[in-house]
C-alpha cells in the first residue's frame, strides 16, 4: 500500500512538473544548499516574492535599474549646493576644533 502510494505521488509530481517554472525554486535550493539553514532559505525566497509583489520587478531588474540612475544620482549629489554648503561647514568646524586644540 505504501509503495503504491510513493509510485503515485512520484507520478502526480512528474505530470505536474510543467506546471509550475522550475527555476522559481532554483534560487532557494542554491540558498539551502550553501548555507545549510532553511530559515534563510526561507526568507530569501518570501522576501523576492513580497518586493517581485509590491515592485512588480524581480530584485535583479530592481538592482539593474538602480546602477543605472546610480551615476546620475552621484553627480548630481556631488553638484548639488547642499553637499558644498554640508562640506564647508564641516571642514569649518574641524578648523576651529584644531585652532583651539593647538593653542
Amino acid at each position: 500500500m505504501i509503495n503504491k502510494k510513493i509510485i503515485f505521488g512520484l507520478f502526480i509530481v512528474s505530470l505536474l512538473g510543467a506546471c509550475t517554472s522550475p527555476t522559481a525554486m532554483l534560487a532557494p535550493a542554491y540558498t539551502f544548499s550553501s548555507s545549510g539553514n532553511v530559515f534563510h532559505t526561507g526568507l530569501n525566497y518570501g522576501s523576492n516574492q513580497v518586493i517581485t509583489e509590491y515592485t512588480g520587478k524581480t530584485p535583479i531588474e530592481n538592482l539593474k535599474e538602480l546602477t543605472k540612475s546610480e551615476k546620475n544620482f552621484k553627480k548630481n549629489t556631488l553638484e548639488s549646493d547642499d553637499f558644498y554648503y554640508l562640506v564647508k561647514n564641516k571642514i569649518e568646524k574641524t578648523n576651529a576644533i584644531l585652532n583651539v586644540s593647538n593653542q
